[in-house]
C-alpha cells in the first residue's frame, strides 16, 4: 500500500533523512522507531505532504504522491494522527468528527446547511468503532488525555484511509491506556486491510503490536525486520535499546 524508494531531506548542512526506502502492506504495522533527532518526523512529514523531499519517491498504493499538498493526500486515503492532539476543544466529540466527515465529502463551508442538521449516525458509528460513542456530546476539552487520542483516531478514519500515519500515538498516555489504543489500531487495521505507519519510544507497545520494525539513526536506516530479529541485532541495542533489551 505504501512504497518508498531513496527518500532524502536537508536543513543546510544536516542531513536529516538520508536514503530510506520502505514498504508497508495493508493490514501490516510497520514501526518506525530510533533515538531523537533519527529523522523519523520528518520521514512522516514528507510522507503526508508537510515537507517536500530532495530526493525520493513515494507510492500510495502505486500512485506516486511525492510532494503533493497534505489536503490531496488525505483525500486520496492517507489518515494522520499527531503527537500532541489536534482537536476542536470547544466542540463535541460528535462534532469534531462530523467536521472531518464534512471535509472529506467537500461540504465544511456549505452556508446554508447547520451541522446540528447533519445525519450523525456515520460520526456516531466511527466513534462506536474506537469505543466513545457515549461520550459523543461531551466536549473534547474536558475529555481525558487517554479519551482524546481514540477521538482523534475516529477523526483519521473519517476519511476511509488505505494508509495510517500515527506519530507517537501512545505519548502523554498512562501504560494502559497505551495497550488499548494500539490493540484497537491493530485491530482496525487488520479488519479493513489499513496499513499502518508508526513512530513510538515505548518499547512495550512497539514490540507487542509491531509486525515488522525499521530502525532509523541520524537520518539513515540502521536495521529492519521482525520484533525478534531487530531486538536481537547488536547495532541496535548500542544505539537505541540498551543492553537490558
Amino acid at each position: 500500500m505504501l512504497e518508498v524508494q531513496g527518500l532524502q531531506k536537508s536543513f543546510g548542512g544536516v542531513r536529516a533523512v538520508r536514503d530510506v526506502s520502505l514498504r508497508v502492506a495493508g493490514g501490516e504495522l510497520l514501526a518506525l522507531i530510533g533515538p531523537n533527532g533519527a529523522g523519523k518526523s520528518t520521514c512522516f512529514n514528507m510522507l503526508n505532504g508537510q515537507l517536500r523531499p530532495d530526493a525520493g519517491t513515494v507510492r500510495l498504493d502505486g500512485r506516486d504522491i511525492t510532494g503533493l499538498p497534505p489536503r490531496v493526500i488525505w483525500r486520496l486515503g492517507v489518515g494522520r494522527t499527531f503527537q500532541i492532539t489536534a482537536t476542536f476543544g470547544s466542540l463535541s466529540v460528535l462534532e469534531n468528527v462530523q467536521m472531518a466527515l464534512l471535509s472529506h465529502a467537500r461540504r465544511l463551508f456549505g452556508l446554508w446547511r447547520p451541522v446540528a442538521a447533519e445525519d450523525p449516525a456515520p460520526a456516531l458509528a466511527l466513534l462506536d468503532r474506537v469505543g466513545m460513542a457515549a461520550q459523543a456530546a461531551r466536549p473534547c476539552g474536558v475529555l481525558a488525555y487517554g479519551d482524546l487520542k481514540r477521538v482523534e483516531l475516529a477523526i483519521a478514519l473519517a476519511n476511509a484511509p488505505r494508509l495510517l500515519l500515527m506519530d507517537e500515538p501512545t505519548a502523554g498516555m498512562a501504560p494502559a491506556e497505551r495497550v488499548a489504543l494500539m490493540a484497537l489500531t491493530a485491530t482496525i487495521a487488520r479488519q479493513s486491510g489499513i496499513a499502518v505507519l508508526f513512530t513510538e519510544h515505548d518499547m512495550d507497545v512497539v514490540f507487542t503490536h509491531a509486525d515488522r520494525l525499521l530502525v532509523l539513526d541520524r537520518g539513515a536506516m540502521l536495521a529492519e525486520g521482525r520484533p525478534d530479529e531487530v531486538r536481537a541485532d547488536p547495532r541496535v541495542r548500542e544505539v537505541y535499546l540498551g543492553s537490558s533489551h
